[in-house]
């Protein structure tokens, strides 16, 4: 007989998941056990949605008990399905959730990455409200936030999540583990519509080939045509001195970011705030983005109770180059997009080489001049960039043409 699987949390203080155990059996059906805190209201939807998972499954004789602390539908059956492979580990058929509408959003190479917040994989309680906060992005993290028993359960957590939470327009990224593991990873994510794959401690162009690979075959399998974009995380010595062959790998990477974390301990001394350590390592990773016509995207800021160190460090990043950061706290994300907003003295100057681009084409001129200054293309996109990032970060209204000073 196959042994008892169980998965999820029950311990500790607990919100927004629930511990199931699953015990299968030779006869007798399915019987299931309810402990829940909201338990005159849901218990019995609980009871039934666990044997309605578990016949989906394919198992029709097992002893289930379910702890639950207010995990929403997605969460009960990612737990079930969890416990259940536990137990039965060629199982067929998934328990998946219906995609919501809000899950279905697309997203775009250029959008803005300004904050992407890491939420570990394995506790649906910070993902359930995290688009509030109104971060560019979300990770849903399967590597170093899991504990390594618990990867196989934030795979079902993770996919889930992809389907039913609202994120609010944020772009939907997942941390995948270190390959070869982080390729099983893609099997779970790709379909339910990802938009980034993170792909941790990259070393070499084959790193990102082996992924954009894996993830092109799977989408072809779907029949699913919106790419999955890319952005490496180069975390080593070796990873920083590849920067640019690993940016230039694949048309599908967008965004190159680095991790002091690791980096540091690779070169044999301590990260600081001053960030002297890592100067050479974060202008590698910019030169590299820029050159292969990425994003760079900066590490994050671990002290989550220092305010003023954090935005000292969005400030720095920004004038080394970078267009984004990573953040650990719902309470970075406003600091990181106050400290990449224009300036004032930015944004006038931008306005200014808009309005001087818009007024030529209308004039039919196929040169852009401010004043006595001719404008080469490449600075009339950044001043656009710097005006779209203005609206976005709330400083400027969309109709800021509208009695606008002239040119």
């Amino acid at each position: 007989m196959s042994r008892k699987g169980q998965a999820g949390r029950k311990e500790g203080r607990v919100r927004s998941d629930c511990w199931v155990s699953v015990e299968p059996r030779g006869e007798g059906g399915v019987t299931v056990s309810v402990e829940s805190i909201v338990a005159p209201m849901y218990g019995e939807a609980i009871e039934r949605d666990a044997v309605d998972g578990l016949s989906r499954l394919g198992v029709e004789h097992a002893a289930v008990r379910v702890v639950d602390a207010g995990a929403l539908p997605f969460v009960l059956d990612a737990r079930l399905e969890a416990a259940a492979r536990r137990a039965i580990p060629d199982l067929e058929g998934e328990l998946l959730p219906e995609a919501k509408p809000w899950s279905r959003y697309g997203t775009s190479r250029d959008r803005f990455r300004r904050s992407r917040l890491y939420l570990p994989g394995d506790q649906p309680k910070f993902m359930v409200n995290a688009g509030l906060h109104s971060p560019d992005g979300v990770i849903l993290d399967l590597e170093d936030s899991v504990a390594p028993s618990e990867k196989d359960a934030a795979r079902y957590v993770v996919r889930n999540a992809l389907r039913a939470v609202d994120f609010k327009g944020a772009e939907r990224m997942v941390r995948i583990n270190q390959l070869p593991e982080g390729l099983e990873d893609l099997d779970y994510i790709v379909p339910h519509n990802v938009h980034v794959i993170l792909i941790p401690k990259c070393e070499s162009p084959d790193d990102v080939a082996a992924v954009d690979e894996r993830v092109v075959s799977i989408l072809a399998d779907r029949g699913m045509k919106s790419p999955v974009y890319l952005m490496p995380i180069v975390e080593s010595a070796l990873g920083c001195w590849r920067a640019y062959e690993i940016a230039s790998a694949s048309k599908n990477v967008v965004a190159l970011t680095i991790g002091l974390e690791d980096y540091t301990a690779d070169i044999g001394t301590q990260r600081t705030n001053k960030g002297r350590e890592s100067f050479w390592a974060r202008s590698q990773v910019v030169n590299a983005a820029r050159a292969a016509r990425v994003q760079p995207i900066d590490t994050v800021f671990s002290d989550v109770s220092d305010m003023d160190g954090l935005l000292a460090s969005v400030r720095e990043a920004k004038s080394l180059g970078f267009d984004g950061k990573g953040c650990i706290h719902p309470r970075q994300i406003e600091v990181i997009h106050r400290g990449f907003a224009p300036t004032e003295e930015e944004l006038e100057k931008a306005k200014r080489i808009v309005q001087a681009f818009e007024k030529a084409e209308s004039e039919g001129l196929g040169v852009v001049s401010l004043g006595s200054k001719m404008i080469d293309p490449p600075v009339v996109k950044r001043a656009q960039r710097t005006v779209e990032l203005a609206i976005a970060s709330g400083i400027l209204p969309e109709n800021w043409r509208e009695g606008g000073d002239d040119v």
